[in-house]
C-alpha cells in the first residue's frame, strides 16, 4: 500500500503564506533542495490544490528554471514523472503532462489510489491536506520548518485538522532549517 504524506514548508509560527501570500523565505539552500529531491524521489502521484499546482507547474512549463543548475534539473526530473491530480472548481485545463483535474475530494478515490498506486503519494496545500487528515487519509506528515515568523498568513494545518503525530525522524540543515518527520497514529 502507498504512503499518503504531507510535504509542507512552514514558517516557525506555523505559516506556509505570509500574509502577502508570499513565501520566498522558503528558498532551499543546495544541502535541503537536494535532500528534498531524494525525500520526493518514490512520490508517484502529486495531489495538489489549484493554487499549488500552478506554482509547482513551472518545474515542466519552464524549462529555463531546470537549466540553472544540475540540482534544480534533478528535481524538474522526478517532479514530472510522478502523475498529478488537481483538486479544482475553477481551474478549466493544466498545463503539465500527466495531470487530470477533479472538482472534489473524495476520500473513498484516494483509499483505492494508495491501495493501486506504485509509487508513494504526496498532498500539498493545508486545505486540501484538511481533508485527507480528517479522512484519516494521511500517514506521515514532513516539515521543513524555516527559522522565519512571519506573524499571519496561510496556516500550516487548517484549524479542523486534528492528528496525533509521533516523530519518527529529524534533521537540522546548515541554513537553519530544521526537518520533522512524522507518522500519523490511529
Amino acid at each position: 500500500m502507498a504512503t499518503l504524506t504531507y510535504i509542507t514548508n512552514t514558517s516557525l509560527d506555523g505559516y506556509i503564506e505570509d500574509a502577502d501570500g508570499s513565501f520566498d523565505w522558503t528558498d532551499p539552500s543546495d544541502e535541503l533542495f537536494g535532500f528534498i529531491t531524494n525525500l520526493v524521489r518514490p512520490v508517484g502521484t502529486w495531489l495538489y490544490g489549484r493554487r499549488l499546482y500552478e506554482s509547482m507547474a513551472v518545474w515542466e512549463t519552464d524549462p529555463a528554471l531546470a537549466a540553472q543548475s544540475e540540482l534544480m534539473a534533478e528535481f524538474a526530473n522526478v517532479w514530472q514523472a510522478g502523475n498529478k491530480i488537481v483538486y479544482s472548481t475553477t481551474l478549466d485545463e493544466v498545463s503539465t503532462a500527466d495531470t487530470r483535474i477533479e472538482r472534489r475530494f473524495d476520500p473513498a478515490s484516494i483509499r483505492d489510489l494508495k491501495g493501486s498506486a506504485a509509487g508513494d503519494i504526496a498532498i500539498g496545500g493545508a486545505a486540501l491536506a484538511a481533508h485527507a487528515f480528517n479522512a484519516g487519509l494521511v500517514d506521515e506528515c514532513h516539515l521543513f520548518v524555516h527559522p522565519v515568523v512571519v506573524g499571519d498568513g496561510k496556516p500550516a494545518f487548517s484549524r479542523d485538522t486534528r492528528a496525533r503525530l509521533e516523530l519518527l525522524d529529524e534533521r537540522r540543515f546548515g541554513n537553519g532549517v530544521v526537518y520533522l518527520r512524522h507518522r500519523v497514529q490511529a
